[in-house]
């Protein structure tokens, strides 16, 4: 069975987020046992299984898993298999995707994958006790993302979101998916950011998709422009092209494959 890492929100290799993508036949998924352990295997933020459809609402059936759970939404793994799926040929045009999150829908246009993923919903909130200290930097503002699941931690600039040093036992007990860290950007992107979710297996995800549907929000109304450059300033680093469109957001960056082969273990 073929699978393959794909580097996402890059255009080179080795940058941007690495997912696994195994594309199956179908008609439906094999024992989530055995797609949980190829994801622990993989040992990367998210590894993406994909099945076509014959008919219905969505051309392709999608999920996602970090090595320790299954997630609601994930942008990055989404892109990836958008690529994968480009260089096999299958794609004619838009692909639709039946996932927990609903239907996502990817369309690619020459080196760039676009995503439009439903908008989260940013709202401030007191700043939980011990935010500061577990994330060690000073905070400016926090705010919920609604059904997104994530903390959104804004900080005085990009220097300090470059300097957060996480206490990540400390973060692992919240109750949000994941903590995003974020400033204003310097010259080249308008906004930084870097996403924390040792909670779900992910001490530092290099780039991340989902995340910007709360960012583009949030930036775009600080900025008042619905059309923003993000950087995801991790060690491998990435940047994410957002756009607010109504209740949706469209995520957009390139891909590049750095391993196809073939998994030994069938379901």
């Amino acid at each position: 069975m073929r699978i393959r890492i794909i580097d996402a929100f890059t255009d080179r290799p080795f940058a941007g987020n690495p997912a696994g993508v195994v594309l199956l036949d179908g008609p439906d998924w094999p024992s989530e046992v055995w797609m949980q352990q190829v994801a622990a295997e993989m040992n990367l933020a998210e590894t993406a299984f994909a099945y076509p459809l014959p008919t219905g609402e969505a051309d392709w059936a999608l999920r996602w898993f970090t090595p320790v759970l299954e997630v609601d939404l994930c942008g990055h793994a989404t892109l990836a298999t958008t690529h994968a799926l480009q260089a096999d040929g299958l794609l004619d045009g838009p692909v639709r995707f039946a996932t927990r999150a609903g239907v996502l829908r990817a369309e690619v246009d020459d080196d760039r994958i676009t995503l439009d993923f439903p908008l989260a919903t940013v709202s401030p909130i007191a700043e939980p006790a011990g935010t500061a200290a577990a994330l060690g930097v000073p905070v400016v503002a926090v705010h919920d993302t609604g059904s997104l699941g994530d903390l959104l931690v804004e900080v005085a600039d990009e220097t300090t979101v470059r300097a957060a040093d996480p206490d990540l036992p400390v973060l692992a007990r919240l109750p949000w998916r994941g903590v995003i860290v974020t400033a204003a950007g310097d010259a080249g992107h308008d906004y930084v950011s870097r996403f924390f979710a040792p909670r779900v297996g992910i001490p530092e995800d290099p780039v991340t998709g989902s995340a910007h549907t709360a960012l583009a929000p949030f930036w775009s109304a600080r900025l008042g422009r619905p059309d923003l450059v993000g950087l995801q300033a991790s060690r491998r680093g990435g940047l994410v092209h957002t756009t607010v469109a109504g209740d949706r957001v469209l995520l957009a960056g390139g891909a590049v494959t750095v391993l196809d082969g073939a998994l030994q273990m069938e379901p």
